[in-house]
């Protein structure tokens, strides 16, 4: 008798990413209660389950959903609010004056739900957040059935979520204890970055990331202006500030990283770090490019983000991909840099271990939760299709999904958002815009 089960999954090809990035023809993917039951030849399948749901995609990829390791999703509210600006004045004269007036926990809830919206139909099936409300950014993506780690940030100066370290800490502490447990939600610590959190209060950080067992997700090295002024100010740059403080451990999470030494690249491998690449972000900015490949040939885990709408504009993991491939080759110099199967890595696998999830998410293996996503391989653009691979890194866009899971859950299905109100999330989004657009 068939076991009965959830879900059957049956495409042409399967990228399972771990043990290796290669496409397999004639698997099926059985889910059930959330979780991935097996990955075996359809035949075997087929005598062994009897699905409630049968989903054929014969022309379909299917594989694990892309993991977003940094982004402000309340941000995509200020899309194209602040474009062609270098990062301090982009900052200091649009962002954070906008942020001071527009910030609230409703603006931070629909443009969470908008960004929700964007990067689920594009695949992406969990993203870190680091923004204010984070409470309210949980309570969205938990509603929305998608997975995000947010984060409990902290700086020195006060803002619409906090006005001390002190407060910072403690109300970031109320969402952790909120929401431990939660399937879908997991926290990280979120200084802002070594130039705007203190000595005293890295330190606590530390000490609470020891005991909560959570990772420390920082910007990090973004430009040399950075650099420059950390040594005027400290007479260290930020990576041996942080080192000094005891941040240089397997849960530290560094992100863009476009300003790194040899020694420094040397000093997060042997400290097992992550670092979370944002190419489109770093290039938009011209912040610097991040030495990817020499990270991961020194043994850095390396993870793909978009950054925030404000900086990027798109929350597009696919031209991430595409772009984090091609700007490694040259940084490089090097064809054979970065090749497809590691970028693939980079969006998937290597996100969830920069998380902390990768007993959980970023494969096709059994026991993990069933989050995992199909791409259409039949438009013109993709043919022919002699290498998937290679045809989802340099060939694929978001616009060839065609179905989501998060948590063995359909949300988009041939392309249609099957839980989100998206003709109220644009609406509100729109609203938005035209208070936006009159206060420019």
């Amino acid at each position: 008798m068939p076991e009965r089960i959830d879900t059957l999954i049956c495409p042409r090809w399967t990228i399972a990413i771990e043990p290796d990035v290669r496409a397999v023809e004639g698997l099926a993917l059985a889910i059930d209660a959330g979780r991935i039951k097996a990955l075996l030849p359809r035949a075997e399948a087929e005598r062994r389950f009897a699905p409630d749901a049968l989903h054929e995609r014969p022309d379909h990829v299917l594989m694990p959903g892309l993991v977003n390791a940094h982004c402000h999703a309340g941000m995509t509210l200020f899309r194209g609010y602040a474009d062609d600006l270098p990062l301090e004045r982009w900052l200091r004269e649009r962002i954070w004056p906008a942020e001071s007036r527009w910030v609230s926990p409703e603006s931070v809830r629909d443009g969470t739900r908008l960004a929700i919206a964007e990067m689920l139909k594009a695949g992406t099936t969990c993203f870190l957040d680091m923004y204010y409300f984070p409470d309210v950014v949980a309570e969205t993506a938990a509603e929305a059935g998608m997975r995000a780690v947010v984060g409990m940030i902290a700086v020195e100066f006060p803002t619409v979520w906090a006005s001390t370290p002190e407060e910072y800490i403690s109300k970031g502490l109320d969402v952790h204890d909120r929401f431990k447990g939660h399937p879908l939600v997991t926290t990280c610590f979120a200084p802002h970055a070594p130039y705007s959190v203190s000595d005293s209060t890295l330190a606590r950080i530390r000490k609470l990331a020891d005991e909560l067992d959570v990772p420390v997700h920082i910007h990090l090295h973004e430009t040399s202006a950075e650099i420059d002024e950390a040594i005027a100010a400290t007479g260290q740059r930020p990576l041996e500030r942080l080192d000094t403080l005891g941040l240089v451990t397997p849960a530290l999470v560094g992100v863009h990283a476009t300003q790194l030494l040899d020694d420094e690249i040397e000093r997060l491998a042997r400290a097992g770090a992550s670092i979370v690449h944002c190419p489109r972000s770093n290039l938009k900015l011209a912040s610097g490019a991040c030495p990817v490949a020499k990270l991961l040939s020194a043994g850095v885990n390396v993870a793909l983000g978009t950054d925030g709408a404000a900086s990027n504009n798109r929350l597009d993991l696919w031209t991430e991909l595409e772009t984090a491939a091609l700007l490694g080759k040259w940084v490089a110099g090097d064809a054979s840099a970065i090749p497809a199967a590691t970028a693939l890595r980079m969006a998937t696998i290597n996100g969830a271990r920069a998380l902390g999830l990768e007993t959980e998410i970023g494969s096709l293996e059994p026991g993990k939760a069933a989050d995992v996503i199909c791409v259409a391989m039949s438009d013109p653009a993709l043919q022919p299709v002699l290498d998937p691979v290679s045809q989802l890194v340099y060939a694929a866009s978001r616009e060839h999904v065609s179905d989501v899971w998060v948590a063995g859950e359909h949300l988009i299905s041939e392309g249609i958002h099957m839980r989100l109100d998206v003709a109220d999330v644009c609406a509100r989004a729109a609203e938005w815009g035209r208070r936006l657009a009159a206060d420019r």
